[in-house]
């Protein structure tokens, strides 16, 4: 037998090759398998490709590291057919390994197809050589590789499987694995090596037309090592890219996620808002009519809510929004809609049985949001408006029940008794002409509709006139003089209030003005405060811009506050007036004993008279209650060193009372009816100092 050597150095490359090859191998088996589709079959193509040639240049460097004492070559055919074999392999394994599972009848029989195709490249690519007499092989060595290609695939196909997942430290025991591979597909070849013996006297018939030895070795390792390293780059390019595009795609869904939450809820309370009401109201409909269920349909509006907003600002109205958001959830079911749909509205949806169930709903609510909210250390009271409609019964669309909701909340606000209503067809009519009001409000004074009447103040018991309060009227195109007591709240519920007081500070102001140029210069002009303009941020610099403009000193203007404002939040209350008497404006306390005043608080208010409600005096009759009532309010009023001013004056009798007890200063029908600017000054000019003033 013809005695046979190998090159040290192109052996380790070989072996170097092989646990390339493997390595490669494992990542593409990993890359296949999170690529989808048509990218998949790519990357299964490419992976294949590459796979295969880096086994086959194992074999080949293997091959041209073995030297004969004769000159040696290798058919091009054959070879170019072992190189095919091995990709083909390559391709099988791959495409066994990137299965979902991979059972262990799959994994022997993937073995025993892939081990023997391996040896067969082999061998195959021993036959290149075209040896004469023909290569003679040991029987059990060459078993013995088979063998070996077996077990080594069966090895690589586990291993490939269990590595395919890409993790952070995945490439730590692909690497480990790699070497093991390469081993493995080494030993089959040196094994299949030994098996091989030359007869003395062979030839190499592809010695002198074959593929030449002596520079091939070079041109295998580079080619080979150049594709294996291009395709893990690309690959982990591509991984990387795919790594990329996962986390924008996942940004982008969280995001999506994020902007149909905000699109659905509201922001603040992170209640349903408006457009997944509207959703959830159809759903209710369609449950309702298919099973011929109930459900009630409750709109909530918040009694309060503007003052607390405008004296405390808007991060305290945000925050008591969130607090009753939180205690309507609480008191409703699971199953139940709570959404807020605007300002300080909320509406909520509710399955019920029967319409007691509602007002039991109801009731539990108003029970909640009346409970005391500390906010800023500031203990706040709001309380809360409910209009109920039921489905079905009381409107058969999502706009029919809104709207009947919201027409029942209206009157329950109105109605000032449980603070809940069940809709009525007759509230329809309510809430249509409210609605009316408002909008032709908002344009009233634009279009000099607004005016003021002045009704006289007069010194007890017999004057003269010492002033005048300034009285709002809407001269309606339409309906006529329509009085305040009618649109005023209206005005509160949109906020036009704020406005509308500043045009009646204005103008009262300007009329006093010109009162005072027209020889009645200790005449004095009382202008009522709401309660939203009391608590609006802008109250002390209107006032005192007012003032200048109209060169009206502050001690000739009263604003009138009522009882029950100025004991809704003491503390900002008195620093609130505390800043207008010092500025120098006269403060009154309107409509004094209707209210739940503290005395203790009352006695810190900075005021400058005490306005007894009309009330008391229209049944005031000595001996009666409210005389004493009447009696005890002056005596008080004298005691913290008050004027007391009587209105709703309108008999001789209560004129005499009220003057005998004390009171400063009248105001009533009998002496004198609200009337416009013009005829107010023609009335007192007619009997300046009369008992009783022409109506």
């Amino acid at each position: 037998m013809l005695a046979s050597s190998y090159n040290p150095l192109l052996v380790v490359c070989s072996l170097l090759v092989a646990i390339f090859a493997s390595y490669t191998a494992l990542g593409m088996a990993g890359r296949i398998t999170t690529a989808r589709d048509s990218g998949a079959r790519w990357w299964l193509f490419a992976g294949a490709c590459a796979m295969g040639l880096g086994i086959w240049s194992m074999h080949f460097v293997g091959m041209l590291a073995f030297s004969l004492p004769i000159p040696l070559g290798y058919d091009p055919l054959i070879t170019l057919l072992s190189l095919l074999i091995a990709i083909a392999s390559s391709a099988f394994a791959l495409w066994l390994v990137c299965r979902q599972t991979l059972p262990w009848t799959h994994l022997v029989g993937g073995a025993l197809l892939m081990g023997p195709a391996i040896a067969g490249m082999h061998y195959t690519g021993m036959a290149a050589m075209r040896m004469s007499p023909g290569i003679q092989y040991d029987a059990w060595l060459f078993a013995l590789s088979v063998a070996i290609a077996i077990m080594a695939a069966g090895a690589a196909l586990w291993i490939a499987f269990q590595l395919r997942k890409d993790s952070s430290h995945v490439w730590r025991k692909r690497l480990g694995a790699a070497v093991v591979m390469g081993l493995a597909i080494v030993g089959m070849h040196y094994t299949g090596m030994s098996a091989a013996q030359f007869p003395l006297g062979s030839i190499c018939g592809a010695a002198h037309h074959g593929v030449n030895t002596n520079w091939l070795a070079v041109v295998v390792i580079v080619v080979t090592l150049a594709v294996l390293a291009a395709t893990l780059t690309v690959s982990a390019f591509d991984v990387r890219m795919e790594s990329r595009t996962a986390v924008l795609v996942s940004s982008l869904a969280e995001a999506n996620e994020e902007l149909t939450y905000l699109a659905l809820h509201d922001s603040q309370t992170k209640l349903p808002n408006r457009v997944l009401l509207h959703d959830r109201l159809e759903h209710e409909i369609l449950i309702a009519d298919r099973d011929k269920s109930r459900f009630a349909l409750m709109f909530l509006d918040l009694d309060g809510f503007k003052a607390v907003n405008d004296v405390f600002g808007h991060r305290s109205g945000d925050m008591l929004l969130v607090e009753v958001a939180q205690r309507i959830r609480a008191n409703v079911g699971n199953e139940d809609t709570v959404a807020r749909i605007g300002g300080d509205e909320f509406v909520l949806l509710a399955r019920i049985e029967e319409p007691t169930d509602a007002a039991r709903i109801a009731e539990t609510l108003m029970k909640a949001i009346g409970e005391p909210i500390f906010i800023a250390k500031h203990e706040l009271h709001v309380t809360s408006s409910i209009g109920i409609v039921l489905y079905p019964g009381d409107g058969a669309t999502q706009q029919e029940l809104m709207t009947n909701a919201d027409a029942a909340m209206y009157h329950a606000k109105a109605s000032g008794q449980k603070g809940y209503a069940f809709f009525e067809t007759s509230m329809n009519s309510d809430a249509h002409e409210q609605m009316q009001i408002a909008r032709e409000l908002r344009v009233a004074s634009a279009r000099g509709e607004l005016t003021l009447h002045y009704q006289p103040k007069f010194d007890a018991p017999n004057g003269p006139v010492i002033g005048a309060e300034a009285l709002l009227r809407w001269s309606h195109p339409t309906l006529g003089m329509i009085l305040p007591g009618h649109f005023i709240p209206i005005a509160e519920k949109t906020g036009l209030i704020v406005p509308i007081g500043e045009w009646v500070l204005d103008e009262a102001c300007r009329q006093m003005r010109a009162w005072h140029d027209a020889g009645h210069p200790q005449w004095t002009i009382a202008v009522n405060l709401s309660a939203v303009q009391f608590g609006h941020d802008g109250l002390i610099e209107l006032v005192r811009g007012t003032l200048a403009r109209h060169a009206l000193a502050p001690r000739f203007l009263t604003l009138e506050i009522t009882e029950s404002t100025a004991m809704s939040d003491v503390e900002a209350s008195l620093a609130t007036l505390q800043q207008l008497k010092d500025m120098g404006v006269n403060i009154s306390i309107d409509d004094f004993g209707t209210g739940y005043s503290s005395l203790l608080y009352l006695k810190r208010l900075p005021a400058t008279e005490l306005k007894i409600d009309k009330g008391f005096v229209r049944d005031l009759a000595i001996g009666t209650e409210d005389a004493a009532i009447v009696s005890a309010i002056v005596a008080l009023g004298q005691t913290l060193n008050l004027k007391i001013v009587a209105e709703g004056v309108e008999t001789a009798a209560q004129k005499a009372f009220l003057t005998r007890i004390g009171c400063d200063s009248l105001q009533g029908f009998m002496l004198g009816e609200p009337m416009p600017a013009k005829e107010f000054i023609e009335a007192v000019a007619q009997d300046p100092a009369s008992t009783e003033a022409p109506k």
